[in-house]
């Protein structure tokens, strides 16, 4: 969220403006405000996020390696009986709970080696979100996806 002029003018007014900045979020979001298409940071990978009930959904709707082959198979998958599905608007994200300003306890699939990870989605910005993906924990990786508009 972004600090208004009275905001920033009590914080000089208190006794320390580090830890009147500190206590407020730089950004506070709707966990709304993820719903929508998202490019990655891999791949010019595109997602589109909805909402599924009371949780998240994520389809791929484009990828570099989908634009070359239209017809590209989640070959990679750790089952055998999904390696044929199409990778064009598979749903990759999904489980997702939302929890104060985020969204946890969800999965995401990476088709490149066919693993399912747990995963939290948290706005960052009006256009841009924070994406944890996890083996377990601490073995987590952070993507920042940018809004397609």
């Amino acid at each position: 969220m972004e600090r208004s002029f009275m905001d920033l003018w009590k914080c000089a007014s208190a006794a320390s403006v580090a830890v009147c900045l500190a206590a407020t979020p730089a950004f506070a979001a709707n966990p709304d405000s993820v719903i929508g298409t998202w490019k990655t940071t891999t791949r010019n990978g595109v997602v589109a996020i909805e909402r599924c009930g009371e949780s998240l959904c994520g389809k791929l709707i484009t990828s570099d390696n989908i634009k070359r082959d239209p017809d590209l198979r989640d070959t990679a998958n750790k089952d055998t009986t999904k390696r044929t599905r199409k990778l064009k608007d598979l749903q990759i994200l999904g489980g997702f709970k939302r929890e104060s300003d985020a969204w946890t306890g969800g999965t995401i699939y990476n088709a490149e080696d066919g693993g399912t990870y747990k995963a939290t989605i948290t706005p960052a910005g009006a256009d841009t979100l924070k994406l944890k993906g996890c083996v377990v924990w601490p073995l987590c990786k952070t993507q920042t996806w940018t809004r397609v508009k």
